[in-house]
């Protein structure tokens, strides 16, 4: 295919494509903006894939490999901004404590009880999973390594575990 065809071809992909890879990228923590900028990454790395060009005759095939471009490229984003905040050691953290009032300290309890109360409502699984994902902060290969399960999986029990706990504290 010469260059002509398939960049045509990519940019009609793009256009077709570009609000449904936007929401990819933003299921994947994104903001707006980010998201944009991770599906035009994506674009880019698409373009400098040899097999792309083998796809230009499957529409499906293609954008299903785009969207798996940019849901990568959005889960890089992501992590690399996460490094890039700046952490503060605990020991030179401030506490806030001494700023609350003594009734919103009795609501943060409170909330913390209920919270609480949710996370014990869980399996044991999604229990582990929220454990380590959320409050020890590992990544889900760690995790997926750590309870002999797959990373998607983890990412599938972590996801109904944030459901379950929302349903519990609305009600």
């Amino acid at each position: 295919m010469p260059d002509s065809t398939f960049l045509t071809w990519v940019g009609e992909l793009a256009r077709t494509h570009t609000r449904a890879l936007a929401a990819t990228a933003r299921r994947e923590g994104l903001s707006p903006t980010d998201a944009l900028d991770a599906v035009q990454e994506a674009l880019h790395t698409f373009l400098l894939i040899p097999h792309a060009r083998d796809l230009a005759d499957d529409v499906d095939d293609s954008a299903r490999l785009l969207r798996v471009v940019v849901r990568n490229v959005a889960r890089n984003m992501r992590r690399r901004h996460h490094r890039a905040r700046p952490h503060v050691e605990l020991d030179d953290a401030p506490l806030s404590a001494a700023e609350l009032s003594s009734e919103e300290l009795l609501l943060r309890a409170e909330e913390h009880v209920r919270l609480r109360g949710c996370v014990d409502m869980l399996g044991e699984l999604q229990r582990r999973v929220v454990t380590l994902r959320m409050l020890e902060e590992y990544s889900p290969r760690e995790v997926a390594d750590e309870l002999g399960i797959k990373p998607g999986y983890v990412a599938v029990l972590l996801h109904r575990a944030k459901r379950s706990i929302e349903r519990c504290l609305l009600e």
